[in-house]
């Protein structure tokens, strides 16, 4: 790419995606970046090991693997710094830890992420934090639910399992004029599709697990925070001892320049199926923030570029008691569809979803929701799949 020719002009997100992060010129002119291993660094003398008078000063502090990362991720979420963690969980638990003390008070989203719930209920709690759950569709209505020791408010969009889409401007809006910080858990969406830090969020947070990394096989989460709470973060993170294996930051990096294309193949096949099943009678309804049908859907259409290849839909079932055994069969008639946990890798999965923690979002009653993680795999053998499997839990 020429800069020169190119000075001023944004490059598109596919080409941002490539460029990010990238620098040959420093790597002896390989295209990617060296996989660096290290704890020991060494000092060219007693002064400059005194003063820590040179970049890179021991392994947690970072290395060339994993600043160019950091790099591309700064790029992409338009943060003023991202830490990297060794998992998506541990990148909504650091800022959690960073930015609340003892007596403070957190609202948590009620559609969040279960392993943030429990670690909310079980070591906030320990800590003498204390949490609220609110309706994702409350937007400035949030503001009721502020006290006087409110300091943070979490937010994930769309919310895990269910998708509602929360109004993110709206909710910042608030939490800064009552002196609180906004996170954002932004796995879904990917900053190729929706960018927190331009809506106001203070801390945007990847589970890197997913989409960047692609491929189901690294554990990953990336940390973004603006100007006024990147120090407090980075502070944090470096007295928690975190970091992440260089390793996996290279697989990530390496992930990220094929994120665009995965991306628009997810989101092309997840749209198709879900425009499917909603055309069908054993369907109740599909939960995809994409169709026009769903609750939320102008805010998505106003606010997001896109949607990644993760929905739900509630399978129609007459008896509450017959929920489980007709979810079960379901399942169990899938053969292209994989039963597992995560997303945002190369294949389809499923699972049956458990709602049963909400405290105030209402859940869907029509029947069991399974969540669908629609892969590469071509379309109609997805929708042959989910044929029969459908006809599977009929019969159930």
């Amino acid at each position: 790419m020429n800069d020169k020719a190119n000075a001023g002009v944004k490059p598109g997100p596919q080409t941002q995606l490539i460029k990010a992060g990238y620098d040959p010129a420093s790597q002896r002119g390989f295209i990617n970046p060296p996989v660096v291993h290290g704890s020991t660094v060494l000092f060219p003398d007693a002064l400059t090991m005194e003063t820590h008078g040179q970049k890179y000063t021991y392994g947690t502090r970072g290395t060339p693997t994993t600043d160019a990362l950091c790099d591309a991720i700064n790029e992409l979420e338009g943060g003023d710094g991202t830490i990297l963690v060794p998992s998506g969980l541990a990148a909504v638990t650091v800022p959690l830890l960073a930015y609340l003390s003892p007596g403070d008070h957190a609202l948590i989203v009620d559609s969040v992420y279960g392993n943030v719930r429990q670690f909310c209920d079980v070591m906030l709690a320990r800590l003498n934090i204390e949490v609220d759950y609110y309706d994702p569709s409350l937007g400035a209505d949030i503001e009721p639910l502020f006290k006087p020791n409110t300091r943070l408010v979490h937010t994930e969009a769309p919310g895990s399992n269910t998708f509602e889409i929360q109004d993110i401007p709206a909710i910042a809006a608030v939490a800064h004029r009552r002196g609180a910080l906004v996170t954002m858990d932004n796995t879904w969406a990917t900053p190729l599709y929706f960018r927190p830090l331009d809506f106001g969020v203070d801390v945007s947070i990847q589970a890197s697990t997913k989409y960047p990394a692609g491929h189901a096989d690294i554990l990953f989460g990336t940390v973004s925070a603006n100007a006024e709470h990147w120090p407090r973060l980075t502070e944090v993170n470096g007295l928690l001892g975190l970091c992440a294996a260089p390793d996996d930051a290279y697989q990530v990096l390496r992930g990220l320049r094929t994120l665009g294309i995965r991306l628009q193949r997810h989101q092309t096949s997840a749209f198709e199926i879900a425009n499917w099943l909603e055309g069908r009678n054993d369907v109740a309804r599909v939960l995809h923030p994409g169709l026009p049908s769903f609750p939320g859907h102008e805010i998505w259409k106003r606010d997001f570029k896109g949607a990644s290849g993760v929905f739900s839909f509630v399978l129609r079932a007459e008896h509450e008691d017959r929920f489980k055994a007709k979810a079960q069969a379901f399942l169990d008639a899938l053969s292209i569809f994989g039963l597992g946990y995560s997303w945002g890798g190369f294949a389809s999965l499923a699972l049956h979803v458990n709602l049963g923690e909400r405290k105030v979002t209402p859940v869907p009653t029509d029947g069991p929701v399974l969540r669908l993680q629609i892969g590469l795999e071509d379309v109609d053998d997805l929708k042959a799949d989910l044929e029969q499997a459908l006809a599977a839990a009929r019969a159930a």
